[in-house]
């Protein structure tokens, strides 16, 4: 069969996110508008300039894994391995028959910054011979896919998205590609990431890209808001199980939607901010449309990247227009979830497939003040109904990268 032939269909979801524990629990609170957003917990901000962040609420990593096993394993895999345990319980896969065909693609931006900021605070304090022996193997960000991998006994092809907020969008497309081109008959896919930390939140907040809106936590992430200051920093994860069509309907899979198209270029511009005129995210989207053999016209919601800076909102809304004008809804589910970096691509992917199930469109709350600049439809601060073929998510990165996935309705 060729890559041409080889269709892709996703089986399996699971999610842990700051709205919800669990991919039912966040795609209601999601349609409800329920901000994740709070004052930060992790640890002491209260003489940080920004003190909020979206937290996975109630997380206890001891209780999931046990005691030793939770010491070697840094929050971002933890919550990989919660999330990616849901959507293989939904998916029913047994990967046990052909191990080697079903292989792991997971992203992240950072990968495992807490334990190294704490590892660098027991070099300084207590000397080079207390810092642990799992230092490197717990912060490299490839750890999830591996971990992924070792729990579920996964031997196909296994790699790891570093492309900072596109990480998960490309981890998906990448593990569509491999099922596509033959490597694989099922990928295990999506992205993680827990950087709420000191430093995470310091380093974001130096750049002037985090909102400081501390005394309204819910009404801090405003997408395309024209008094938008910033995005609110978030951790989670989410997981897709995808597979070759046939394969999955030959073992009885319940079919949650399709995989129609992946675009996938580079703005080749700026190390943070996006080309003024779009061109890298209009290119995206287009080799997507291409890919997924659709029309513009064809498509019935986006998920936008929409992250609530100033540029990132306007631009976005340019290269949408370019591509597919002015009346298709758009939505960014960042503003109740706050930015989840390396695992948006992920949780946004997971959001379009419930719309393409239910035929509701999450809305974009926070917006109050309609910015000149950002003139589409944003399905403002309350869900809609909408009977919806075709859904689009996209997701722009530090370093200029850019994703675009297609996903049909099953």
């Amino acid at each position: 069969m060729t890559g041409e032939e080889r269709r892709v269909v996703v089986t399996g979801v699971g999610v842990v996110c700051p709205v919800g524990d669990g991919a039912g629990e966040t795609w209601r609170a999601l349609v409800a508008g329920r901000s994740g957003v709070s004052k930060i917990t992790l640890f002491d901000a209260s003489n940080f300039p920004v003190r909020i962040a979206a937290e996975v609420k109630d997380f206890d990593g001891q209780a999931i894994f046990g005691k030793r096993r939770a010491r070697h394993l840094d929050r971002f895999a933890q919550l990989a391995l919660v999330a990616t345990h849901e959507a293989m319980e939904s998916s029913g896969l047994d990967a046990s028959g052909a191990p080697h065909r079903v292989g792991v693609v997971y992203g992240s931006g950072i990968g495992g910054l807490s334990t190294l900021e704490q590892q660098i605070h027991v070099l300084a304090d207590r000397g080079p011979e207390w810092v642990s022996p799992y230092l490197c193997p717990m912060m490299i960000p490839n750890m999830a896919a591996g971990e992924i991998a070792l729990e579920h006994g996964l031997q196909g092809p296994n790699s790891c998205t570093v492309t900072a907020c596109a990480a998960s969008a490309h981890a998906i497309g990448d593990a569509y590609d491999q099922i596509r081109l033959g490597r694989a008959d099922a990928m295990v896919c999506g992205g993680s990431e827990s950087m709420i930390t000191p430093i995470g939140v310091t380093g974001f907040s130096a750049l002037k890209a985090l909102s400081e809106r501390n005394d309204d936590p819910e009404r801090a992430s405003r997408p395309f808001d024209a008094d938008r200051d910033g995005f609110v920093a978030a951790e989670g994860a989410a997981t897709l199980v995808i597979e070759e069509r046939e394969s999955a309907l030959a073992r009885g899979a319940s079919i949650l939607g399709e995989v129609l198209g992946y675009g996938a270029t580079c703005d080749a511009h700026h190390m943070t901010a996006p080309h003024p005129k779009g061109t890298g995210a209009i290119q995206s989207m287009r080799m997507a449309l291409a890919d997924a053999r659709i029309d513009p016209s064809d498509v019935g919601y986006i998920n936008a990247h929409g992250t609530a800076t100033p540029p990132n909102d306007r631009i976005e809304s340019l290269a949408v227009k370019a591509v597919f004008g002015t009346e298709v809804p758009v939505s960014s589910t960042k503003s109740m979830t706050g930015h989840l970096l390396g695992a948006a691509g992920a949780v946004e992917a997971f959001a379009c497939l419930k719309v393409l199930e239910t035929g509701v469109l999450p809305p974009t709350i926070n917006y109050e003040t309609p910015d000149p600049d950002c003139d589409l439809d944003y399905v403002p601060n309350t869900a809609r109904e909408s009977d919806v073929d075709v859904a689009v998510s996209n997701s722009f990165g530090f370093g200029g990268h850019n994703a675009t996935l297609v996903f049909r309705r099953a």
